[in-house]
């Protein structure tokens, strides 16, 4: 099958697609609010065996994330291009899906006198630690981060599977794991080194995001993108000189990939967060030092961060000024939906087969 060919390695090359789709997330408009989340739950993973997936989630950092301790868990390539070892996350790393006593509260008159809890004592979830971040008073900080499948240009998935099951499509890039050919082994799931895959242990199948293929077919953006009330999930192409990621990726170079030493070519880039100044014991600010450690940013978004925050900084100076600034109007998004994901900005509601 000649697409199953794309996103592999030949003669020390990897093969490229026709065209990249590719996502930017804006850190410094991310709420927290998990709307993303609920949007892609909504539309792809209420089927059976799905009750513990979230395709997407939204992070809290510094933190553990989801699956627990992911970036530890290894996978992906070293510099010469040669697979990594993985380790193969649990149920419980991710965190399983909790039952609550709701007939209790709801139904069982004790409204008053009961809250909603979990009926086991679950030891972790998605968002296990959510806003604890790091740092102390006054200088605690943390901030968000969303993360789903990155649709990798080299995808680590691919190679580990035996059965050929994952394909990337030429036509846009995007990755996709055939169900019919899937047994399960879970090959991909340890290869994967951003964790992204799930097990549908019901089915003896991996799952995991398809990029909303089916809407982007019909010019719609993916369900996460388009219900975000923050707007900071761009989506288009690569190659696109006109369109928001080429522009913030390419020529401006704010948006950065995550852990891009794992080697895989991540297509999901992110502007990385600014902070208020760090202060000192008195509660003066010091301006020269954020509040955010410029090293943890480097660890996740490498050293393309500082430039990416001085650019972002410099931009802002100017709009102070009352200058224009193309890349501040590109982040702000005046017109929506044209201006985040111009190349599918049709309602799902006006297009045959209507979805959410």
């Amino acid at each position: 099958m000649a697409s199953n060919l794309v996103g592999r390695m030949r003669d020390g090359a990897v093969i490229r697609p026709k065209r990249q789709l590719a996502m930017v997330f804006d850190l410094n408009k991310c709420l927290g609010c998990h709307t993303c989340a609920m949007a892609c739950k909504t539309q792809w993973t209420s089927g059976e065996g799905m009750d513990a997936m979230w395709w997407t989630v939204v992070n809290t950092q510094p933190g553990r994330g989801t699956p627990r301790d992911w970036e530890k868990m290894g996978g992906g390539f070293d510099a010469s291009g040669e697979a990594r070892s993985g380790q193969l996350p649990t149920r419980e790393d991710f965190g399983d899906a909790w039952e609550f006593n709701h007939e209790e509260v709801f139904q069982g008159g004790k409204g008053t006198s009961v809250h909603l809890r979990p009926r086991t004592n679950p030891t972790w979830g998605p968002n296990w630690d959510e806003d604890q971040g790091g740092g102390e008073y006054p200088n605690a900080y943390y901030f968000y981060l969303p993360r789903l499948c990155n649709h990798c240009t080299h995808p680590a998935c691919l190679e580990a599977c035996p059965r050929s099951a994952i394909e990337k499509r030429e036509e846009d890039g995007v990755v996709l794991l055939n169900e019919d050919r899937c047994k399960g082994y879970r090959f991909c799931a340890e290869a994967c080194p951003y964790k992204r895959i799930y097990f549908n242990a019901t089915r003896g199948i991996s799952q995991k995001c398809i990029f909303c293929f089916p809407r982007l077919e019909k010019g719609v953006a993916p369900a996460c993108a388009r219900q975000c009330p923050g707007r900071l999930r761009f989506v288009g192409y690569r190659d696109d000189p006109n369109g928001p990621i080429w522009k913030l990726v390419d020529k401006w170079k704010v948006a950065l990939p995550l852990h891009a030493e794992f080697g895989t070519e991540p297509n999901v880039f992110y502007v990385p967060p600014l902070a208020p100044p760090r202060h000192d014991a008195a509660g003066r600010p010091d301006r020269d030092k954020p509040r955010i450690p410029i090293e943890y940013l480097r660890s996740l978004f490498g050293d393309g961060v500082d430039q990416a925050l001085e650019t972002l900084r410099a931009e802002m100076e100017k709009r102070r000024r009352g200058e224009e600034s193309e890349l501040l109007r590109t982040l702000i998004v005046y017109r929506w939906p044209k201006d985040i994901f111009p190349d599918f900005p049709n309602d799902p509601a006006s297009v045959e087969g209507r979805s959410a």
